[in-house]
């Protein structure tokens, strides 16, 4: 375990979401936070939340897309902060369309915030690191690496593009032998602006694919992988589990399940997509959107099966040891 307090972790994406719920949680650590993104109103409101939280926090404004952009931050948070310990990308953008729908300029838009992103993002943090043979990068993934789904061909194709570009860096680095860690933490539908400021061409406003989970969930797991990043991926959320394995068991079967049930699911019964975009400008340029979208309702504060994840050796040795008795037992009474 490397413990946060008083480090410097970068946060891309941190101005809402994901992003500001993990800057709330490395608050709390007492972190040194540097936030980037580009809603200049949503970064302010995230500094002031992880000095709430007891840590500090000092906002980098910055387009996740441009290369020049995210070294030129980088360089500054290092004369400004100290050296970057951990490097956590979260920032996306995306459209919610049939792919037809969409248009070649929003497909590359969308894969250089969500894929490029973060390409740019870990090759920035791994120039300043690995001289030092020392640091963390943590990508936030998705069960929709593994799986993709109707209306989310760009969102599904850059996470995609994530998780095979993780794992190569990944296999450099421990070619290497290096001391800096690299480890994907792939998460379940969450209760995000991102339904609030996402493209949409759909006719009915977009909803996660119940079950539907807090940020705070996604946020506690992200940070948790930066403290123990040696495992390659962690799964949050029991719908991810199922996903995944399922993806690995049946895919073809997913893929007619999905065909009949995946436009519905993510879209809802009661209003019309907001109207509102950030995949060319910031949506939180002048307003803070938060960390939490509309569903507060229906989205689940806790979630018990990353418990089991962090804890299963312990659980598997019990259980094995349990056995062990049991069987002991069992030959004890027969003689």
């Amino acid at each position: 375990m490397a413990p946060l307090k008083g480090r410097v972790v970068v946060v891309t994406g941190a101005s809402g979401g994901v992003g500001r719920a993990v800057a709330r949680e490395l608050g709390a650590r007492g972190a040194d936070v540097a936030l980037l993104a580009r809603g200049t109103t949503g970064l302010g409101a995230a500094a002031v939340d992880v000095g709430v939280e007891g840590g500090s926090g000092k906002v980098y404004e910055a387009d996740i897309a441009d290369y020049d952009q995210v070294r030129e931050a980088a360089e500054r948070i290092e004369a400004e902060m100290g050296p970057i310990a951990v490097w956590i990308n979260t920032a996306f953008s995306s459209v919610f369309a049939k792919f037809p729908d969409i248009s070649p300029e929003e497909y590359a838009r969308t894969t250089a915030v969500t894929y490029l992103g973060y390409v740019w993002g870990t090759k920035v943090a791994l120039d300043l690191m690995i001289p030092r043979n020392g640091g963390t990068i943590v990508q936030t993934g998705s069960a929709l690496s593994h799986r993709g789904i109707p209306l989310q061909s760009a969102y599904c194709g850059a996470k995609h593009a994530i998780k095979g570009f993780t794992e190569s860096v990944r296999t450099e680095l421990l070619s290497d032998h290096s001391n800096v860690h690299l480890t994907l933490v792939q998460l379940p539908a969450l209760n995000t602006p991102q339904f609030e400021w996402v493209l949409s061409k759909l006719r009915r406003h977009p909803q996660p694919v119940p079950p539907i989970y807090q940020p705070e969930v996604a946020a506690r797991a992200i940070v948790y992988a930066a403290e123990h990043p040696e495992r390659k991926e962690y799964w949050v959320g029991a719908s991810t589990v199922a996903t995944l394995l399922a993806q690995r068991a049946a895919p073809a079967l997913v893929d007619r399940y999905l065909a009949r049930t995946g436009k519905q699911a993510q879209q809802t019964d009661e209003k019309e997509p907001s109207g509102v975009s950030n995949l060319w400008e910031p949506a939180d340029e002048v307003r803070d959107y938060g960390a939490h979208g509309t569903f507060d309702d229906r989205a689940h504060p806790r979630n018990p099966q990353f418990w089991f994840s962090r804890h299963r050796m312990p659980i598997l040795l019990t259980a094995l040891a349990g056995t062990a008795a049991a069987l002991a037992a069992r030959r004890l009474r027969r003689h």
